[in-house]
């Protein structure tokens, strides 16, 4: 096995010779004094493991790990940090910034060394495996399986990258949000393969209303995206607008049946209307809707009168401060259900507001709640109720229960969620282990360095922890690298409906494939049908929630139906 020693200190690096070298050729060692005379021997290649000093001087052992990531022909290397201190947080940055490893020179001996060395070089290789997966999993994750546009996802990281460099050119972005009218009743009378087909039809329809410049995504059902770049004058929009509307005059026949489906279409521009590809969307969102109410089958551009929605976020904000204080939330539970018994094994906490003057969802409220911070104390109480309520079931049924509790982004942030959660284990007499709590991809995002350690606190104290709505978001396997995951619950979106969907198909067997490789329990979320509880099994998925084996329910009913 080659090895290359990058290390400014001649005692050290002869200290690392000779320990290497008692292990009877099975290592060849080459030398570098210097981050840059180590770059220019790792550029011949052939290297299986580098052994990297972290101080040293003018580019240090990170700066060099960073580089040599950085270059395609360098990034195939396993990386071994060495250093004179053995500081937790250095470690850490260590292989946060691509090594597989670290040992403080202090504890180097021949048989330590050596197994820093193999282990460097067996985990990159599954990491590479691991990331290879990944590729081909997010290749296929881009494009929309049944029409081939963009995704959601894809649509949305291109729009705020135009926007980023629309900065620059201060020329006009329009984004045209389009919504089929009364598509619901085309699957609802004629099926859903007659539905999925009239689609296809329409985007072939709309394709030819474009230029060759635009990017056209669907977002999801019948809801489609352009955006149009380099608009010197806003009519451009209007016209496309238009011809995308006139297209869809004339009745269209699939499969015998005549189908008259009509557009609505919002359209919001960058800079006027909005600065983010957040704000841009909401604001093409409130257009379309205005167009729906107007008749359907029109355009409407996005003004100023149009933010009834605002008005309507600082009611509910309101009465989310009044429902702190008067704790007038519920929490209701859905079964975690074992793949192979079909047995209740845990629960996920949900929130629920069933007193609320203005009829707010937690799709809703808990978004406004997280905005106005008040989700610290919202999230405070989920944790104490859910905890409660599981030592009241533990006492009660002598079952071992666990409890799923989401735990937000700002909760996250907040110096007092460990005391708290500690206290409420502590105070109900509950296990860590009997504890999942949950992560968005959001909550992960930060790479700020209190929020890494309270998350490694959290798995320290043996709670198991989940990355929700895995498969969705474009740095899950960053995370599953960075934070001690125990769990991933595979977002409802990847779950096909049915065997023709091919690409779903593909893309939730590429993910669960490569949860198991790396050794992650697997939960499937919103499991509706036969279909998909059958392919769950199949693909070795652990465990289920969704409606096909019960909603979430309050307390007193879940433990009618699940418990006794």
């Amino acid at each position: 096995m080659n090895i290359l020693l990058v290390d400014d200190d001649l005692a050290d690096r002869e200290i690392i010779r000779r320990t290497l070298s008692r292990n009877e050729g099975e290592f060849e060692l080459f030398e570098a004094n210097s981050a840059e005379e180590g770059l220019r021997i790792a550029e011949r290649g052939g290297f299986d493991v580098l052994l990297l000093d972290y101080r040293m001087p003018e580019v240090d052992g990170i700066e060099m790990v960073i580089e040599l990531r950085s270059r395609p022909n360098l990034g195939e290397t396993a990386i071994v940090m060495m250093s004179a201190s053995d500081d937790e947080v250095l470690a850490l940055s260590c292989l946060q910034a691509g090594a597989q490893d670290f040992i403080p020179k202090s504890e180097i001996t021949t048989s330590k060394l050596k197994r820093a060395i193999l282990q460097a070089k067996k985990r990159f290789e599954l990491e590479k495996k691991v990331y290879d997966s990944f590729c081909q999993v997010r290749e296929l994750a881009e494009k929309d399986s049944l029409t081939g546009l963009s995704n959601r996802y894809h649509f949305e990281e291109a729009l705020k990258v135009s926007i980023d460099n629309n900065k620059r050119f201060q020329s006009n972005i329009a984004l045209l949000l389009l919504d089929l009218d009364h598509f619901k009743k085309v699957n609802d009378t004629y099926g859903h393969e007659v539905g999925d087909k009239l689609l296809k039809y329409v985007v072939n329809l709309v394709k030819q209303c474009l230029r060759d410049n635009e990017l056209f995504g669907r977002l999801g059902g019948d809801e489609f995206a352009i955006f149009l770049t380099g608009l010197d004058l806003i009519s451009g929009a209007t016209s496309v607008a238009q011809r995308i509307i006139r297209s869809l005059e004339n009745p269209i026949v699939i499969d015998g049946h005549t189908i008259q489906c009509g557009v609505s279409i919002g359209i919001a521009l960058h800079p006027q209307n909005a600065s983010t590809a957040e704000s841009l969307t909401k604001y093409a969102d409130i257009a379309m809707y205005r167009a729906k109410k107007q008749g359907r089958n029109q355009l409407c551009y996005f003004e100023n009168e149009m933010q009834q929605q605002f008005s309507r976020n600082y009611e509910v904000e309101m009465e989310l401060k009044k429902a702190v204080i008067n704790q007038d939330f519920e929490l209701h539970y859905q079964p975690v259900i074992n793949v192979q018994s079909k047995n209740i094994i845990g629960v996920e906490a949900l929130i629920r507001w069933p007193n609320c003057k203005l009829n707010s969802t937690p799709d809703e409220f808990i978004p406004i709640a997280e905005q106005s911070k008040t989700i610290v104390q919202i999230g405070e109480w989920v944790l104490e109720t859910a905890i409660k309520q599981l030592a009241i079931w533990h006492r009660k049924y002598n079952k071992p229960l666990t409890m799923a509790i989401n735990i937000s982004a700002k909760q996250l942030n907040n110096s007092t969620l460990i005391p708290t959660f500690e206290y409420m284990l502590n105070k109900y007499d509950i296990k860590p282990e009997s504890i999942v709590l949950e992560f968005t991809e959001t909550a992960l995002l930060s790479q700020d360095e209190q929020n890494n350690q309270r998350i490694t606190e959290l798995y320290r104290l043996g709670c198991k922890l989940a990355l929700d709505d895995f498969g969705t978001g474009f740095s899950s396997l960053s995370h599953l690298l960075n934070y001690p995951i125990n769990i991933v619950k595979l977002d409802k979106s990847l779950l096909p409906n049915c065997k023709s969907e091919t690409r779903h198909l593909s893309i939730v067997k590429g993910i669960a494939a490569m949860a198991r490789t790396i050794g992650l329990h697997i939960v499937a979320e919103g499991v509706e049908t036969q279909y998909q509880s059958d392919l769950c099994l199949e693909l070795e998925v652990d465990e289920l929630q969704g409606y096909f084996f019960e909603k979430a329910l309050p307390a007193n009913e879940l433990a009618e139906k699940w418990l006794k």
